[in-house]
């Protein structure tokens, strides 16, 4: 991506540059956690750098899609029932890489970087899928969901309304058709 010169994986020995989304709980993350996530195998974290800041971020891992979590009406008569071969709709989940946290610089809010960083993320599971890999999902936000949606997720469960987050997911296979 030539908007962003330096991609880089987070590693133990990393500086990471001046970073602030808004949201101490990201920015916490990226500071605290986010190595140790690494250190342990449970989460790998990107940054998108410029010279003097972390513009944004973003941790995977992985996930599936589980036909108990999701509802019937919104997910599987929707997605499942009508792409997936017949066979294969009665497998008990199905494979995702988890978005488990996503910012952006507060600078470079409403400056396209996230939905430029999501893109990316997009292309990177497809280019780069070592393994099975067909859903990206993320609990968003629920101040974050307008974002996610209009970045073509949607929503894995109606049962999760009134919560702080909403489960969302994304079907990289519609890149591939699209």
């Amino acid at each position: 991506m030539s908007e962003y010169p330096h991609l880089i994986r987070l590693s133990a020995d990393y500086r990471i540059k001046p970073f602030d989304c808004g949201n101490a709980d990201l920015n916490e993350f990226l500071f605290k956690d986010a190595v140790e996530h690494a250190k342990q195998l449970l989460a790998m974290t990107y940054l998108f750098e410029n010279e003097d800041c972390t513009k944004a971020y973003f941790s995977v891992l992985n996930d599936s899609v589980r036909r108990l979590d999701a509802d019937s009406l919104n997910f599987f008569k929707k997605k499942l029932l009508h792409d997936i071969p017949h066979k294969k709709r009665s497998y008990h989940s199905y494979p995702a890489v988890k978005i488990g946290r996503f910012a952006v610089h507060r600078d470079f809010h409403n400056k396209r970087i996230g939905r430029k960083m999501m893109n990316h993320i997009k292309r990177f599971f497809l280019d780069s899928n070592k393994a099975g890999c067909r859903f990206i999902t993320i609990d968003s936000y629920s101040d974050s969901v307008g974002f996610y949606l209009k970045n073509g997720f949607d929503f894995l469960s109606e049962k999760d309304k009134t919560d702080d987050t909403r489960l969302m997911y994304f079907d990289l296979k519609t890149i591939i058709q699209g």
